[in-house]
């Protein structure tokens, strides 16, 4: 796992093999998530449009924007509420504007309520539209001059410098010519003030905004609601789960081929054998309430484990298990007996060690004059602190393992616990599930024929 690349199918592995841990991870997520959402009270939106007559940049549209929602303008909303325990800070952090098409700004208000909701954004929107006008001097002193009367003062001065400089002595000094000069600047300076309070005239009808009609009552809460809230706790542990799996699967250091154990052992593999079974043998020796809860989640079974391969007759599984007993027999100089080292909590290899132990017992040379096999017992190893028996009668260990399941430090470990019980590791043997195939009717010549048998065999590589 640690060198492929992650796939749909592996996520998919993860999920069918996991079902029940993610299952309970989800919920526990959703109801994370519903208790989040009691720590905030429901929260209510509405938007109050106001529309910004004449031609309008959208520079200009997000400048009025920043004004709607500015402190000036919800402080002063907010002396109007006069909301106990809520501030012109905290309606800040409330209010939002936006300008959208057709010359409209969108004041939008959240409350507790959607009264509130609807009460913030129109008494927003209102006082934007006053200020606005402020600013615009529509709101000015009614004493002061507006722009026609500065217009028509500008005209008289203009005609009295004019008279000035016909009144004053032409050419005949040098102060009445720099008099007249000064004067004829002055009336240029005049006339260009005019000419841009003209063209600002436009610009500043574009004041008169408009409140188009009361803020909708909003009918439901702002998101995130509390459905949203629970829905997103249970993705959220639920894709932190599937992580959670991937990542420990790409730092995993557990072994999976059969040269990489046989070199954490240092020995030799004398082959590998299948244990039919549909589904993982779960670890006997496991007791205790953590045990009983990994098994209940199913994580007492690695997940990470290849789906078991369509397996041979029960003639091609034998023909494997005499095949090691014989490479074994060549193995040892004089027939003699051995221990058979399982690692605890590896059922694929303690019912592999039990079928090998079951063929060398059904010695087919013992009435000839060819050597027999060795005499085999099954002892169990813990992997954590690893302790084989004394050599008494036994001189050797066979030890019998399944792929993917421990790591080389583990298997290291067994074999200096083999070493220092005087035991000689004299092969390894890798066992590996595999699906049974339903058995033929005694009709059917495949099943005792020979080259079906050699065919199984070889399907699986050889290395029987």
């Amino acid at each position: 796992m640690s060198d492929d690349t992650i796939r749909l199918v592996t996520i998919g592995r993860i999920i069918r093999r996991r079902r029940r841990l993610l299952t309970v991870l989800a919920v526990v997520g959703a109801l994370v998530g519903y208790g989040t959402s009691l720590l905030f009270p429901p929260r209510y939106t509405t938007s109050a449009s106001v529309l910004l007559p004449g031609a309008w940049q959208e520079r200009e549209l997000l400048t009025q924007a920043e004004i709607a929602a500015s402190s000036v303008v919800v402080d002063r909303a907010a002396a109007t509420l006069r909301w106990t325990g809520i501030s012109g800070s905290e309606l800040r952090e409330r209010v939002s504007a936006k300008a959208a098409d057709g010359n409209i700004i969108k004041i939008s208000g959240t409350a507790d309520t959607p009264e509130r909701a609807q009460r913030l954004s129109d008494q927003v929107a209102k006082e934007f539209v006053s200020f606005a006008a402020r600013i615009a001097g529509d709101g000015t002193d009614p004493g002061a001059a507006g722009p026609e009367a500065l217009r028509q003062l500008v005209a008289q001065t203009s005609r009295r410098i004019t008279e000035l400089a016909d009144a004053a002595n032409p050419g005949r000094t040098v102060e009445s010519v720099q008099g007249r000069t000064e004067l004829t600047k002055l009336r240029t300076v005049l006339q260009e003030a005019m000419k841009k309070l003209d063209q600002a005239g436009p610009a500043a009808g574009k004041a008169t905004m408009v409140v188009m009609g009361p803020a909708a009552r909003p009918a439901g809460e702002a998101p995130p609601t509390r459905m949203q809230l629970t829905a997103a706790g249970a993705l959220l542990f639920f894709l932190l789960a599937v992580i959670g799996h991937l990542t420990a699967a790409r730092t995993s250091r557990r072994l999976r081929t059969e040269a990489e154990i046989a070199a954490a052992l240092g020995s030799a593999l004398l082959g590998t054998v299948d244990v039919p079974g549909e589904r993982p043998v779960h670890r006997p020796e496991a007791r205790g309430p953590r045990a009983r809860i990994r098994r209940l989640l199913g994580t007492d079974i690695p997940w990470d484990m290849p789906a078991p391969q369509a397996s041979g007759d029960e003639a091609g599984r034998q023909i494997r298990y005499r095949r090691v007993c014989a490479r074994l027999r060549d193995r040892l100089p004089a027939p003699r007996r051995l221990l058979v080292v399982v690692p605890d909590g590896d059922g694929i290899a303690r019912r592999a060690a039990g079928q090998l132990v079951a063929e060398a017992g059904n010695d087919p040379s013992s009435s000839s004059s060819s050597r027999g096999y060795p005499m085999l017992r099954v002892v169990g190893v813990s992997v954590s602190r690893p302790l084989v028996p004394d050599r008494d009668a036994e001189s050797g260990a066979l030890v019998v393992l399944s792929a993917g399941s421990w790591t080389a430090e583990e298997l290291a470990g067994i074999a200096g616990a083999c070493a220092d019980a005087g035991h000689e590791v004299v092969g390894v043997v890798v066992a590996g599930p595999v699906r049974a195939r339903p058995t033929r009717s005694a009709g059917d010549p495949a099943d005792g024929a020979t080259p079906a048998i050699a065919v199984g065999l070889t399907a699986r590589g050889g290395s029987g």
